[in-house]
């Protein structure tokens, strides 16, 4: 099936939501829209679309200019079968006590391990990069140690597998958040083919910025899978909205961000459990005192 993106930018986060509010109302219609911050320290916002056939440039265009946004560029993306390819190159992964599968891998897992499955799709988080994978080992090392959580947020959930794999191991009330509504969707399809559909709640919304994360604080267990810099922002919102003695496991830090981002969390009132480093990237566990 062939894919068409439309990406701007324009200042601030408000204008950005705004214009893809907007953008949602075209015709054709988007199959989905994201908003996201653009981590240079410009403050541009990006605000793009996808589309299943070719979007109304002059439509764009004036939607740029009402917006005070740059033009739109459109591209094309080539008729290329991603997920059959990605599902072909995609071996299973091992975390603990969690095996993550695509569907053409389903029974690998076996007996005695739980099974994730998590199909190549427009989100992130397959658990084949190293940050997936640190956070799924944290959440082993913190069952095997006894942590028994009751509720628990994932936050920039991508395909929701860290929510996931909560689920599966305690009897808690979860929620998954991205800022991505194509994620969100991905989430929640997720959810329901592993038969957590009544289980796991998805939402799409940046931080904690949504009504329903917001009445269900506060958490005693939070994964934050995304980068060091929305994390370090991200801290006051996390000591707010998690109970003392909660545990919340961070990743998408480069190995050389990682002393800065605990340090960030130790201001507010976080203290270090574990710090594992793959490859390039580093994922923290931390307790709130």
């Amino acid at each position: 099936m062939t894919t068409w993106t439309a990406l701007t930018t324009l200042e601030g986060e408000a204008p950005g939501l705004r214009l893809a509010d907007a953008l949602e109302g075209l015709d054709p219609t988007p199959t989905g829209v994201g908003v996201f911050e653009v981590e240079d320290g410009s403050g541009l916002w990006e605000v793009g679309g996808y589309f299943t056939e070719k979007p109304d440039e002059i439509a764009l265009a004036l939607l740029a200019a009402a917006h005070g946004a740059a033009d739109f560029a459109v591209s094309k993306l080539d008729d290329r079968d991603w997920v059959a390819q990605v599902r072909r190159e995609l071996s299973p992964v091992e975390a603990g006590r969690f095996v993550v599968h695509g569907s053409h891998d389903r029974g690998a897992a076996g007996v005695n391990r739980i099974a994730l499955e998590i199909d190549a799709a427009m989100a992130f988080g397959t658990g084949h990069h190293d940050t997936t994978l640190g956070c799924l080992l944290s959440l082993d090392e913190l069952v095997r140690t006894g942590l028994r959580a009751e509720n628990v947020a994932d936050i920039g959930a991508g395909t929701g597998v860290l929510a996931m794999g909560a689920a599966k191991v305690f009897p808690a009330a979860v929620i998954a958040s991205d800022i991505d509504p194509v994620a969100t969707d991905t989430a929640r399809a997720n959810m329901r083919w592993n038969g957590l559909g009544d289980r796991v709640a998805c939402v799409t919304a940046p931080g904690f910025r949504h009504p329903r994360l917001r009445a269900r604080a506060p958490y005693d267990l939070v994964f934050a899978n995304i980068l060091a810099g929305p994390l370090r922002k991200l801290a006051p919102q996390m000591a707010a909205h998690t109970a003392r003695g909660s545990v919340i496991v961070l990743s998408g830090i480069l190995n050389r961000q990682a002393t800065g981002v605990e340090r960030t969390y130790e201001g507010w009132g976080f203290t270090r459990l574990s710090r594992r480093s793959i490859g390039e990237w580093t994922t923290l566990t931390l307790r709130r005192a």
